[in-house]
């Protein structure tokens, strides 16, 4: 049983009824990051009021799924930490993200709330974490010199960009084909990379709201 299933009576409700607007909050804003906040507590199945008295606005709740998002990438980075095999450590990490969908929300919701300083302070932990994850894989020499940390974040960019609508199975199934197209490039021996790699904060203006 849950923690959540066995919580009584309006604890339990509550909790339950925020599980439901987080996942109809995902959904609706990945369709359309403009939709309004009556098209989630629809969805949810629960009354505007109660989505309300946990989120007082839609900017908060944009900020709490995409903060969400960002605190499963570090917990993923803090277990590829962990594995003593620098390479697998990285491949093992992006496959991980890409199946937990986490970078669609980086992608649709940039630009749509204003970040908090705790999230800024997440961030730099998560950079700090894939460029330690870089840096060990540098080491094995199986990761191409030229690869930095930027381009992770780059190709699980790519990755969330491809989605069949209505069929998260294939999506998945395409994302990872291209997501092992993506690390054999990691892996490859092969000419210098087109153009200068991306720079570190370069796309963060995209977080600053439009």
């Amino acid at each position: 049983m849950s923690e959540t299933a066995a919580l009584p009576g309006r604890r339990g409700q509550a909790a339950r009824n925020n599980i439901l607007i987080l996942d109809a909050a995902r959904h609706v804003f990945l369709g359309d990051p403009k939709a309004p906040i009556s098209q989630v507590a629809e969805r949810a199945g629960v009354g505007i009021s109660a989505l309300y008295r946990r989120y007082p606005s839609k900017e908060i709740l944009l900020r709490h799924i995409c903060h969400d998002g960002l605190l499963l990438y570090i917990g993923e980075a803090e277990v590829a930490a962990e594995e003593p095999d620098a390479w697998a450590a990285l491949t093992g990490f992006l496959a991980r993200v890409v199946e937990h969908d986490v970078h669609s929300l980086t992608v649709h919701l940039a630009g749509t709330f204003t970040p908090t300083p705790e999230m800024g302070q997440d961030a730099r932990r998560a950079g700090e974490l894939t460029k330690k994850l870089v840096e060990r894989a540098h080491e094995t020499g199986r990761l191409r010199p030229d690869a930095v940390p930027e381009d992770i974040g780059m190709i699980l960019e790519c990755c969330a960009a491809i989605r069949v609508d209505g069929d998260p199975d294939r999506t998945l199934e395409l994302r990872n084909r291209y997501l092992a197209l993506l690390i054999e490039g990691l892996s490859a021996k092969g000419p210098d990379l087109p153009g200068p790699p991306p720079r570190p904060g370069e796309m963060n203006g995209r977080w600053r709201p439009s």
